[in-house]
């Protein structure tokens, strides 16, 4: 304010003086700049006192602001430490993988609100302020975020009823969502695709709708159907098969493995056949199969016929 009242009153007195104007006026210019000086000169010092006689009170106030900053460092790092003994004690305790994950973030997170809550006691707010605040806040968050509450519901059915643990090919029926099982949080789970991409999904998806647990088991039935040609030689062609079956090393041979007809098509005889594989190399052996049983057919002169229609013409005499 000191400044824009020295600059009005310059202006006011170049274009006083550029106009010709009096010395009269031009002291009663003087006069007003000197009076609007006073009073801005009256302010700042009202402003300095006011500093001054509260200083004690904003050097306390950046003294706490200070030791609270310092006071959340050191928690942060108390709370670190804390978590990664858990996480041990845990390991050491062959605990299952989400169920380390699922305890590790209901801690991180109960350990950083008892923090915030001290800080803030810390301040001078009372406790009892603090607790009624949290709960009126706590009624309406829970009222805001019924969604989370049971995501949060979900993630512990899945902990304590295990449909898949941490590691698990996992398909939700319905939702068009399969992958393997990377987190389980307090909230959502993640899931890696097959293509490499994470997708998070709520805990209430996974706990609401059916889902199949791919390798809930170590063993995995390799199923696999070809259609063979009805001009084809049948028992050759199921003997080449059940041959690349036994010579698989993939294939356990221990379980039966099955080579049969599943069904006479319009187009096609269509050969089934069933056989047992790690869970982990079900993929690679079905590809493999399949490219080998294309292959050695051709070699072997069978046909592998594509849907096609006969008409027959008669002729009119």
């Amino acid at each position: 304010m000191f400044w824009e009242a020295l600059n009005s009153a310059g202006r006011f007195a170049a274009a006083a003086a550029s106009s010709g104007t009096t010395e009269q006026t031009m002291n009663d210019v003087i006069d007003s700049a000197t009076e609007v000086t006073a009073e801005a000169g009256e302010e700042v010092n009202q402003f300095i006192r006011l500093f001054q006689d509260n200083l004690p009170d904003i050097i306390a106030f950046g003294i706490r602001v200070l030791l609270a900053l310092v006071f959340f460092f050191i928690g942060g790092k108390v709370i670190s430490w804390i978590r990664k003994i858990v996480r041990r004690s845990m390991n050491r305790a062959n605990a299952d993988t989400g169920v380390c994950q699922f305890v590790d973030s209901i801690l991180k997170f109960g350990l950083y609100a008892i923090l915030i809550f001290m800080i803030a006691t810390k301040f001078g707010v009372e406790s009892s302020s603090v607790a009624a605040l949290i709960a009126s806040a706590g009624v309406a968050i829970g009222l805001a975020v019924q969604g989370s509450i049971s995501n949060f519901a979900g993630g512990i059915l899945i902990l304590l009823l295990k449909p898949f643990t941490v590691g698990d090919y996992i398909i939700v029926t319905g939702e068009g969502i399969e992958g393997t099982v990377k987190e389980i949080q307090i909230f959502y789970t993640k899931m890696a695709t097959v293509d490499n991409q994470t997708v998070v999904v709520p805990n209430s998806i996974l706990t609401e709708n059916s889902l199949t647990n791919v390798t809930a088991r170590p063993e995995r039935q390799l199923d696999l159907k070809v259609g063979i040609s009805y001009d084809a030689d049948l028992r050759k062609a199921k003997k080449l098969i059940e041959d690349m079956l036994r010579s698989d090393e993939a294939i356990i041979q221990d379980e039966d493995v099955k080579v049969f007809v599943d069904s006479l098509a319009d187009s096609s005889v269509v050969i089934g056949l069933r056989a047992w594989v790690p869970t982990d190399k079900y993929w690679a052996a079905r590809w493999r199969l399949l490219e080998e049983i294309k292959l050695t057919f051709d070699d072997e002169g069978i046909e592998i016929p594509y849907d096609q229609l006969t008409v027959h013409v008669k002729k009119e005499e």
